[in-house]
């Protein structure tokens, strides 16, 4: 069962955009989907291609580089990966939001004229350093310090759950640092670029996760680490202000990789339903069977609309906050539902890792906790409506 997308008001060019990614998604990543799950390793050589499609690219200038798209763009080809290996999505998701955005939003010329290049190509990817061990929703609360010394910052704390910090091209994580006290006693915090390999920042093991288990994610540890005081990356102490915007467009991107999520069950679920045989009969020709197929498209259709929204705003310029948070919870909960009753489907088999939906089902319960909670979300949404 394959989706329909001629209904969702998309151009031409996002439409074929859309088919081609699927293909891929379908003749390359689905087939080396389950060992790399199970050996928990991301194929580089899927990476590499990715960036050759010009993937990384997708929502940036051609004069940065870029393939002169935007995030509409960028949304459907997370959801097309997505449908059928999210370690992969994510990989992608993170690299442009979370890597190369913060470079092309607040970078100088310089910093952009050497990091875009390979970042946007695909041959290099960049880690985004928020969260640590005690600063995870409130990541207000960093701990992280920088201060100059000799024209250099120096760096210590550490961050956890950091996506893309450890491959093999990984080429910097951009960090946010405490770098001060304002006039007020509000402590100041920036963000630096920290480089692969400076002495001082070390990656640690990567974790062992429930789920995305292809995805490069790991905790770090600045000790003393010395980077040259250009590598501030825009306005010393509006990192935090800036990184909130980044996790808006990242939020509208975890939309629809989670749309993606609930859109492969719902495929897997359908071409089961309508293969297994059951007492004699088609599982599909059960009605209970039938209602819980429709209950999951119903989610998939919706949390398309959703992030499709959101990112249309985000591309017209206007407000999009309140939009990518709507979008994040809807799709989020529309992909955990449909691993649930997509397994539930499946039956034994739901339960076996060699199967989509077996690790849709552990995959899909971290949409509803990276990139803001859905508490968060919600905490966003309540005070958009003056009750917060």
């Amino acid at each position: 069962m394959k989706m329909d997308l001629s209904g969702y008001g998309l151009s031409e060019e996002q439409y074929e955009l859309a088919g081609l990614v699927r293909s891929f998604a379908d003749d390359v990543v689905a087939p080396v989907s389950y060992e790399a799950d199970r050996t928990k390793t991301l194929p580089m050589d899927v990476v590499a291609q990715m960036g050759e499609m010009g993937l990384f690219g997708l929502p940036f200038p051609e004069e940065v580089g870029g393939q002169g798209g935007d995030y509409v763009a960028l949304g459907l080809a997370i959801e097309a990966l997505a449908r059928v290996d999210q370690s992969i999505a994510i990989t992608l998701e993170a690299g442009v939001s979370l890597g190369a955005m913060p470079v092309f939003r607040f970078g100088t010329d310089v910093q952009r004229s050497e990091l875009l290049p390979d970042l946007l190509a695909g041959r290099a990817l960049a880690g985004f350093g928020l969260t640590e061990p005690e600063a995870g929703s409130d990541a207000g609360a960093t701990r992280t310090t920088a201060r100059l010394d000799g024209g250099e910052w120096v760096i210590d704390g550490a961050k956890q759950f950091i996506t893309n910090s450890g491959t093999p091209i990984t080429r910097f994580v951009t960090v946010t640092a405490v770098t001060g006290e304002r006039a007020d006693g509000r402590r100041e915090v920036s963000t630096i670029i920290v480089p692969t390999g400076t002495p001082g920042f070390s990656v640690g093991p990567a974790y062992d996760k429930v789920g995305w288990h292809a995805s490069d994610t790991h905790p770090l540890t600045f000790e003393g680490a010395r980077v040259p005081e250009a590598n501030l990356l825009g306005e010393r102490g509006r990192g935090f202000a800036g990184f909130l915007h980044i996790l808006d467009e990242g939020r509208v991107a975890i939309a629809a990789l989670a749309t993606g999520a609930a859109e492969g069950c719902l495929e897997a679920a359908v071409d089961y339903a309508q293969s297994r045989v059951v007492f004699g009969e088609r599982l599909g020709t059960r009605q209970s069977i039938q209602f819980m197929l429709a209950r999951m498209q119903q989610r998939v259709h919706v949390a398309r609309l959703a992030w499709l929204h959101a990112a249309r705003l985000r591309d017209a310029g206007r407000p999009f906050k309140v939009e990518a948070a709507i979008a994040k919870v809807t799709a989020s909960d529309a992909a955990m539902d449909n691993a649930r009753d997509a397994t539930q489907i499946f039956g034994g088999n739901g339960f076996m890792n060699e199967y989509p939906v077996a690790r849709h089902y552990r995959d899909s319960k971290i949409l509803e906790v990276g990139e803001g909670t859905t508490e968060v979300q919600l905490l966003v949404i309540a005070r958009a409506l003056g009750v917060a």
